[in-house]
């Protein structure tokens, strides 16, 4: 019997950042999958980021983590998305190669010589007085260990349908893994069933590409990671994205097939993603439109497969075939593989805490998709504080846990924990009050000091972090005191259509107006030889992290001083062995949720759902006295 610090379960994009966290704050870590050369295997979209995901990205690569790293190596589309609105909702995606993202992360795991990647499948837990001591393997393995991550992503049980057949697997050609919910079930966790869905993959040779709609990445594209070496990125050859639309004659074929839907015929238990629905969901469900929006996305550089984004189904593969020969450009395509529906099962996130360790058994973590959520980012962010989390305890040190106001990380498990899921949830920038507080270009201010604390982020990237933010602060308080004449800048204010100055004004304050850049008046400046001024002409990415910061000073600001007022109540702690039913004045419900969830805290417990504003009064005058 082999004996580990840390047996990290799964080796999808959670259990790659738990794993790699926890080696590299010195434990020893046994990565359990089913299949060595999976690691890192793309389920379904082969792609990194998007709207909020991109954030998480951003977060896991600050703290520490490979996710951006292997993105960036394997990219082959990069694109900032929402640059059209506020900066708060600028998000990084890149199309990846679903082969060499797969290829670099098991390279990376093996890279380690603490970490150790075991061939099977966990069958149970073992614990002693409510504390982990070990796992045992299907094929009769046990190993002792200090701490469990499980990151079993859709494999607990599953179950993949194309109309009214099915059979079990967590992922194409890939079998389930069973025993490890009952033996979870057995120690007195809950569990359920949800639903996710892959669309069909094409070949790419039956495509007419001429008379679809191109969508090409940016021209000068930025990487996710720190620490890329933007001199050789990108490292892969880029390539155009299409775009194509269903109609209403896609829609009748389509509803053909709905009496033999795994989801209309109730084959499938599970709940599926509200907001990334099938497309037989979404002609349901939004009736009222003609067309939908699809993508016709590369798998690789050398595949032939065309993943079809948006055309997400389980109908019958005859039905799925019929129909796709109705839209613009695939008339003659070949359909490689039908798409599918998985069903798995998940353990309502209210059973773990804020650092992801369950409630119930001391050394046992859930990460990813066994906590209910849904896409490869959330899953990372949910691995990396778990796997730090887990090596800290191990370390007899204080958890980490991250704040709602400091990082969507923080958002996603606050909201898991407090909130549960009973579908898979998805990170919006919507769910993020704070949300132009955390936006992608500040993201090493707000959080490289953890992954620095830590030992996961090198001194050298922590002090050139550091010099930046010096760099901006110092910047923040000249323009605010230079003043520009009118006879410099009017004839640009003219040409812009925007009202031209009559007294000398501040940088600062110019900068404010729409439709004018900072650079644009920097440019304009007598002080050209100033060494201050010419690196903010100069450094691209700090000048727009400055920009933003002048053009919405007031909006960060008012941020700030809500985040102050929250903050009293975060750290208004509540003992996690208080005893709510001495509150006989809440409201039974009230009562019912606080006693399952456990809040850390007053502000935690004023965003669990059926706890009242009056509940959270009388708590308030219980824990004063």
């Amino acid at each position: 019997m082999r004996n580990f610090d840390i047996i990290v379960v799964g080796g999808g994009h959670a259990g790659i950042e738990a794993s790699i966290a926890a080696t590299q704050m010195g434990c020893s870590v046994g990565l359990v999958t089913m299949d060595k050369n999976a690691i890192g295997r793309m389920s379904c979209n082969p792609a990194i980021g998007g709207s909020a995901k991109g954030h998480l990205v951003h977060e896991v690569d600050a703290l520490g983590g490979f996710m951006g790293v292997i993105a960036d190596k394997t990219g082959i589309q990069f694109r900032i998305l929402n640059k059209s609105k506020g900066p708060a909702v600028w998000a990084g995606r890149c199309q990846s190669d679903r082969k060499l993202y797969s290829q670099e992360a098991v390279h990376l795991t093996s890279s380690f010589s603490n970490l150790e990647v075991i061939e099977d499948s966990i069958l149970g837990i073992l614990e002693e007085n409510k504390s982990v001591t070990g796992v045992k393997t299907q094929s009769g393995k046990e190993f002792k260990c200090k701490a469990i991550i499980i990151c079993s992503g859709t494999f607990l049980n599953g179950l993949m349908h194309t109309g009214l057949s099915s059979e079990k697997g967590g992922r194409f050609g890939e079998k389930p893994a069973t025993g490890l919910t009952e033996s979870l079930i057995n120690m007195g966790f809950i569990s359920g069933r949800l639903k996710t869905g892959t669309p069909p993959r094409l070949k790419k040779d039956s495509i007419n590409w001429e008379i679809l709609e191109k969508q090409n990445g940016d021209e000068n594209p930025k990487p996710f990671s720190l620490r890329t070496d933007k001199n050789q990125f990108p490292f892969l050859p880029q390539i155009s994205c299409y775009i194509t639309y269903t109609d209403r004659v896609v829609h009748s074929i389509l509803e053909k097939g709905f009496d033999k839907s795994p989801m209309f015929t109730g084959l499938i238990e599970g709940v599926g993603p509200r907001y990334c629905p099938s497309i037989e969901d979404k002609i349901v469900r939004f009736s009222e439109k003609e067309r939908h929006q699809l993508f016709l996305e590369p798998e690789g550089l050398d595949s032939d497969q065309i993943y079809l984004n948006g055309f997400s189904t389980s109908l019958p593969a005859e039905i799925q075939a019929e129909a796709i020969q109705k839209i613009k450009g695939l008339e003659n395509v070949e359909m490689v593989r039908a798409g599918y529906a998985v069903e798995y099962d998940y353990f309502p996130p209210y059973q773990v805490d804020l650092s992801l360790e369950t409630k119930l058994i001391t050394g046992l973590y859930f990460a990813g998709q066994i906590n209910g959520t849904s896409g490869y980012e959330e899953a990372a962010g949910q691995g990396i504080v778990a796997g730090i989390n887990a090596a800290l305890k191990i370390q007899k040190r204080p958890e980490f846990i991250l704040k709602r106001s400091e990082s969507y990380i923080g958002v996603l498990i606050d909201d898991l924990v407090s909130k549960s899921t009973k579908e898979p949830y998805r990170m919006f920038t919507s769910r993020a009050e704070h949300r132009l507080l955390l936006r992608q270009d500040n993201v090493d201010r707000r959080l490289l000091k953890y992954g620095y604390e830590f030992g996961l982020i090198s001194k050298e990237l922590y002090n050139e972090m550091k010099e930046r933010e010096s760099f901006i602060s110092i910047g923040k308080e000249l323009l605010s005191q230079t003043k520009i004449l009118p006879n410099q800048i009017n004839q640009l204010l003219e040409s812009k259509n925007l009202s031209e100055i009559e007294n000398a004004e501040t940088i600062d304050k110019l900068a404010k107006r729409p439709g004018l850049s900072l650079k644009e008046i920097l440019i304009l400046v007598d002080q050209k030889e100033s060494m201050v001024y010419n690196n903010l002409i100069d450094k691209n990415e700090l000048l727009e992290q400055l920009e933003v910061e002048i053009k919405y000073e007031g909006y960060i600001k008012r941020q700030e001083d809500l985040v102050i007022k929250t903050e009293k109540l975060e750290e208004m702690l509540i003992p996690l062995n208080f005893n709510y039913n001495n509150l006989k004045t809440i409201s039974t419900e009230g009562r019912e949720k606080l006693s399952k969830i456990r809040p850390h805290s007053i502000g935690q417990a004023t965003r669990i759902s059926g706890v009242t504003p009056s509940d959270i009064s009388v708590l308030l005058v219980y824990l004063k006295s």
